[in-house]
């Protein structure tokens, strides 16, 4: 039970650090009154650079990647799973930000990259292919989390990281739910826009 606890606790903490608004700090910048208000990498990027914006997006991949491998030094295969999940929570409702924070995309990347690295591959593969052809970041974020558990699926991953992953990757699609609204009616920002999509 305490390494349950344990995993629990960490996983948690680690996912709620919010490192797009501590990057904004080091700008005198409050991430979340620009652009989209999202404290993620591309709100990041469009407010204040690339260079931000890749240290926030390792910061991110490394909170999914740390929780899930702490999950599974103690517990296996369903303490990485819980691990992993504890990590999106905390981005997505961090306590150090009023329970508010990023879409999950990033954090989700690194629980992935440790269950399966050629999934991740793969995905960012399609994220850079849709990307540049469409110029919309979110539709390319959006396909890789519906591909996720598929991919898993295909790779004869674990059916406990299947199903965990299928429901955490449905999750992160309900937190794009605003920018699926834009791209149906045609109104979400494309990359290169000075607001973040």
């Amino acid at each position: 039970m305490i390494n349950w606890i344990i995993i629990t606790v960490i996983g948690y903490l680690l996912g709620a650090i919010p490192f797009g608004v501590l990057m904004g700090k080091l700008y005198k910048t409050d991430i979340r009154q620009h652009g989209s208000g999202n404290i993620g990498f591309t709100n990041v990027w469009r407010v204040l650079g690339i260079a931000p914006a890749a240290i926030v997006l390792a910061g991110d991949f490394a909170k999914g990647y740390w929780a899930t491998w702490l999950g599974f030094y103690f517990l296996g295969e369903a303490g990485a799973l819980w691990g992993g999940v504890m990590a999106l929570l905390g981005h997505t409702a961090s306590c150090f930000i009023g329970f508010k924070g990023g879409k999950g995309i990033a954090t989700g990347a690194g629980i992935i990259g440790f269950m399966s690295p050629l999934t991740l591959l793969i995905c960012l593969i399609i994220v850079a292919i849709i990307t540049l052809t469409t110029k919309y970041m979110s539709l390319g974020t959006i396909t890789a989390a519906v591909l996720v558990p598929v991919l898993l699926y295909l790779f004869h991953k674990p059916f406990l990281y299947v199903s965990g992953i299928t429901i955490a990757c449905l999750y992160v699609v309900y937190r794009h739910r605003s920018n699926i609204k834009r791209l149906l009616n045609g109104t979400e920002n494309k990359i290169g826009k000075t607001k973040e999509s």
